[in-house]
């Protein structure tokens, strides 16, 4: 501390994205003191006008987000005010991390919708042996999964926006709490491979920087990896089971709007309750987190399988068989659906059909 109300920050911070803005949160250790980590606030200009002592010592080279400049920061003397409690620096950032976190599955969810509609775009209107691609078996089937992987995404991702819209109510806000951290963690992983199987479906042209898919697949495994990497997602939701049981009644309750819907779906919602509604045991908690992101994702399955019964039965019900049923081919790779009424309308909800048949460039 300085005596004036202000801190004096000092070390090298090895990730900063954005470091043109005006002003940042910042976690750092004081100096003397076991309390932990502490929040600060660190603008870029002080209030007399000087600029703050703030170095940018170098930006990173990344695989992808290249827009948005990521660097390493060096403080030395920077002024800081410190935010909430000392020691307690964590849990104060995080109270706007979790809005960053939601970004990153509405950001992911929005360039896997991108992605297929690259896919179907071309599919529409591209010719091999005869027919266009859109009008062969395998390459619906195909599309189809991974329009239904959008479906999905943009639903899950839209009943958590919906959670944070009603934050005075206690259970979306229970709600909020498991599935930030569930949507971040399995929209978020499932974004690289289905715009890899997007970027196949355009073949060479997928490949080339004159398309965007190069970029969206470059773009994609940051929002996995920056605000809570995979691990931290899944460890997240077993504390905050473990905190209330009102946590584990709220995501049953939301699961049960959709029981009776569908048989596939009901024995998954059994599996779940057996794992969610029990008592967690401290003799088998190191088995528990090994187990997190199987439990995760089943979640995030479950999830979206009951919002896309209530909204889109149709879809909901090819989901279910698709993704819920323990086949061998259930989401381990795309272009595996079962039969369905529903793949049509899948393809066609990713780009609707205008006016005359795709012309011929092939």
């Amino acid at each position: 501390p300085a005596g004036d109300g202000t801190w004096r920050l000092q070390g090298h911070k090895w990730f900063t994205s954005a470091p043109m803005c005006d002003a940042f949160f910042v976690t750092a250790r004081t100096a003397g003191d076991d309390r932990g980590i502490s929040c600060f606030f660190m603008p870029r200009f002080l209030p007399d006008g000087s600029r703050n002592d703030i170095r940018i010592q170098r930006l990173k080279d990344k695989l992808g987000n290249k827009s948005n400049a990521s660097s390493e920061l060096e403080f030395e003397g920077t002024v800081a005010w410190l935010v909430g409690e000392p020691g307690r620096g964590i849990p104060t950032i995080l109270q706007m991390g979790v809005f960053t976190r939601l970004d990153c599955a509405l950001g992911s969810a929005g360039i896997m919708h991108q992605c297929v509609a690259q896919a179907v775009h071309h599919a529409r209107h591209r010719r091999a042996f005869g027919r266009l691609l859109v009008e062969q078996p395998l390459m619906r089937n195909l599309l189809a999964d991974l329009a239904l992987e959008v479906e999905a995404a943009v639903t899950l991702v839209m009943r958590l926006a919906r959670a944070y819209d009603r934050m005075e109510d206690p259970a979306e806000t229970e709600f909020r709490r498991v599935m930030t951290a569930v949507c971040k963690y399995w929209v978020c992983r499932r974004g690289p491979p289905l715009a890899f199987e997007a970027m196949e479906a355009l073949g060479g042209n997928g490949y080339v920087e004159e398309a965007p898919l190069a970029r969206f697949y470059r773009e994609l495994p940051v929002n996995s990896i920056w605000e809570g990497s995979g691990n931290v997602m899944c460890l997240d939701v077993l504390r905050a089971f473990g905190r209330s049981p009102a946590t584990a009644e709220a995501i049953a309750a939301e699961l049960a709007f959709a029981r009776g819907a569908n048989a596939i779906y009901d024995r998954c919602c059994d599996r779940l309750a057996q794992r969610l509604l029990v008592p967690a045991d401290p003799a088998t908690s190191a088995q528990t987190e090994g187990q997190a992101r199987a439990l995760v994702a089943e979640l995030a399955l479950a999830m979206s399988a009951s919002l896309l019964l209530r909204h889109s039965p149709d879809i909901g019900d090819l989901f279910c068989r698709a993704r819920l049923d323990g086949s061998p081919a259930s989401g381990l790779a795309f272009g595996a659906l079962p039969d369905h009424p529903a793949i049509g309308r899948l393809i066609d909800r990713l780009e609707p059909v205008h006016g005359d048949a795709a012309p011929d460039v092939g």
